[in-house]
């Protein structure tokens, strides 16, 4: 018998149908899983103390931010469309429920969190939040004093009867509900007190003692509703959606558009609401329906509400629990005494990578404009802004270039959101001080992060490009990490001056040949990358893309990473948040590796690499592989030629992917990291590097 005849026959490769809904993670709750991410740094011991009460106040935010925005989205569908199906095969209905009931899970482990770890350990430092009556009476006395000069003065305090209807409850406020009774009458009334969110959450009572404002305000009640009796109070919070619908509808001018929407926004639906305390059952029924509200959406709780505020407590200046300030590098380039005509020069005889925050935004991006306002040589100066701080050097740059006669454009997007009304602001200061001030296309967010210098030189009129991928924001730029590409290369700016021309004019498409700009180009170009890199496995030859991205949310370009895995491909993803990609399984993806750095810094730059038989590509820029980026908003990403800094961007991703202190792993739908590393992480290793240039 023939030895073949034996052998137990060959298990058939599985088959998958690339178009089953299963292969595919749910958006939402891979974004709340990286919410998990980082509260699992909150729990972390290898973290200093501050910083985990930093992390636990992040993920407080970032909670509140996902009500706001996914689940007021998810409300507004399930009332226009509730037949509405997610890709991965939920109705919008079923998604609601699964994605309340794991907010609500995470509501209960930050608690935990808080009250058995952070709390008790913060209380062996001496740091402790204590109760207004747990006080001596010298600092009862100092707190009623600040009460009396600080707080109460700003107080409104709001009753409930015929006269008097409900009142509104803005968003992310505290509020006391209380029950005020007449001591002869009996008569009970429902009355509310706003806690006022422009004074310190956590009062200071000296010797590092904290209590809550809340508390404070509780204690002092009686000064609100003399005579009256105070029988029950609780603490509220709301959050209110953030759908404030499309901007893209008709109107003569977005300006006053985006102005209506944000009155509209503040008095948008409820998503939720949070009580401390035991709510009798009458009062709860009143507070539903004026919020219009179900039980299913009020989490009750004896614990501390709106932890973002705990940002305040990790701010505490004790440098042995908390990660010592560091100072970003310069770039030779950059260095002190290199006037404009340095600058230039250097960035004409070679391509420079900043990366932000080991490298200083404002002595590299800032300068970069601020030396271009100053230099007489410059003729125009031309921006996209999409979310900059309020004390922006940049836009006060603008300004004074437009004073000294150059031309100045600035594409302002209106719809950035929760920075709508900052950007508005702007946009009237830049306007007023003779810049050209466009919005572009109402339907397509401008979201690129790209400025254009054009100067007159001895050899001619001569271009300088800068591409980034974070926001012109000198705040956000020293806790995000970012990257910034400054180029004189040619053919770079003048796709840049086409894509300015498209923003501030009207046309129907935007010939580009060196950059890859969304919605025009970028998705089909990335795609024939990848679909290059499917090819060459396929004759046999290495092939792999490696992407860093904040999100990898768009359906079809996971399907097409799911063939060229099947193809063997190798797939490298560094993926802040949201992957709807299961890695790891057999004969589908079986050659992606999916990590998650999370540490002390956002990651938030965008990285694309192509292997390309070995001549590799690599692109920068501002868009992530989500429907919205590739089809829905202005991107640009641009190619970096330079071998040395081809060179800087491999290492970094090879870092991130190696990552054993900071980096998640992916498997199938599971995130995991090894709890015992003790290698220093991604971004101590950085800061140990800086500059790179």
């Amino acid at each position: 018998m023939d030895l073949e005849e034996l052998a137990p026959p060959a298990t058939p490769a599985p088959t998958f149908d690339l178009d089953d809904p299963k292969l595919y993670l749910n958006r939402e709750l891979s974004w709340l899983e990286f919410n998990q991410r980082v509260l699992e740094e909150a729990h972390d011991p290898r973290n200093r103390l501050l910083e985990r009460v930093k992390f636990l106040a992040i993920t407080g935010s970032n909670l509140d931010e996902f009500y706001a925005k996914r689940i007021g989205w998810m409300r507004r569908v399930q009332q226009t469309d509730p037949n509405t199906w997610t890709v991965d095969g939920l109705t919008i209905a079923e998604q609601l429920a699964l994605v309340n009931a794991r907010c609500f899970a995470m509501q209960r482990e930050m608690e935990r969190c808080w009250e058995q770890e952070l709390a008790p350990a913060l209380a062996e430092r001496g740091i402790r939040i204590v109760p207004f009556q747990a006080l001596d009476q010298p600092a009862r006395a100092q707190i009623t004093a600040y009460f009396e000069r600080a707080i109460f003065p700003v107080l409104t305090p709001l009753v409930v009867d015929p006269a008097h209807p409900f009142p509104f409850i803005s968003s992310g406020s505290l509020s006391l509900a209380l029950n005020v009774r007449h001591p002869v009458s009996g008569q009970d009334r429902f009355a509310r007190i706003k806690v006022p969110q422009n004074r310190p959450r956590f009062v200071d009572a000296g010797e590092n003692r904290f209590v809550l404002l809340e508390e404070v305000i509780a204690a002092h009640v009686h000064m609100l509703f003399p005579g009256m009796d105070i029988t029950d109070r609780q603490v509220l919070r709301v959050i209110r959606s953030a759908e404030i619908g499309s901007p893209g509808e008709e109107s003569d001018d977005l300006l006053e558009l985006i102005e209506s929407e944000l009155r509209r926004r503040r008095m948008a639906g409820a998503v939720t609401c949070a009580i401390a305390g035991d709510l009798p059952e009458a009062r709860l029924e009143l507070l539903l329906e004026e919020l219009e509200l179900g039980e299913q959406d009020v989490y009750h709780t004896e614990c501390l509400l709106g932890m973002a505020d705990l940002m305040q407590i990790a701010a505490i200046p004790l440098p042995d629990i908390a990660d010592g300030p560091f100072t970003p590098a310069v770039p030779s380039v950059f260095a002190a005494g290199n006037d404009a005509h340095a600058l230039f020069t250097a960035i004409r005889e070679r391509d420079v990578l900043v990366h932000h925050p080991y490298e200083s935004f404002d002595q590299t991006v800032a300068r970069f404009i601020d030396e271009a306002a100053d230099d007489p040589s410059v003729l125009a100066i031309k921006m996209t802004m999409y979310r900059t701080s309020p004390d922006s050097p940049i836009l006060a740059s603008l300004i004074d270039a437009a004073g000294r006669g150059k031309q100045v454009a600035v594409l302002v997007e209106l719809t950035a959101r929760f920075d709508e009304a900052n950007n508005i602001e702007w946009a009237r200061r830049l306007e007023n001080a003779g810049v050209h001030v466009a919005y572009g296309n109402p339907n397509l967010k401008i979201h690129s992060k790209i400025a254009l210098i054009v100067r007159e030189e001895a050899m001619g009129v001569t271009m300088y490009a800068h591409i980034g991928t974070g926001n012109y924001n000198s705040r956000t730029a020293r806790i995000y990490t970012d990257l910034g590409l400054f180029t004189s290369d040619a053919g770079i700016c003048a796709d840049l001056v086409h894509v300015f021309n498209l923003l501030t004019g009207y046309a129907d498409r935007l010939d580009s040949t060196h950059l890859l700009v969304a919605p025009t180009n970028l998705r089909s170009e990335l795609e024939r990358r990848v679909r290059r890199e499917i090819a060459n496995a396929r004759e046999g030859r290495f092939a792999r893309v490696a992407f860093k991205i904040n999100a990898l949310e768009d359906r079809d370009f996971t399907r097409l990473l799911y063939e060229a895995s099947q193809e063997g491909v190798q797939v490298d993803l560094v993926v802040r948040g949201i992957c709807r990609l299961r890695p790891g399984i057999p004969g589908l993806s079986e050659t992606v590796r999916v990590v998650s750095v999370i540490g002390r810094f956002l990651e938030h730059s965008r990285i694309y690499y192509f292997e390309n038989r070995g001549e590799p590509e690599y692109f920068i820029g501002s868009a992530d592989i989500m429907k919205r980026n590739l089809d829905g908003r202005i991107e640009v990403l641009a190619p970096v030629r330079s071998p040395e800094l081809q060179a800087q961007l491999r290492d970094l991703l090879e870092l991130l992917l190696n990552d054993e202190r900071q980096g998640w792993r992916l498997h199938d739908s599971t995130w995991a990291r090894s709890p015992a590393a003790t290698t220093p992480g991604t971004h101590l290793e950085l800061l140990a590097r800086a500059p790179f240039s």
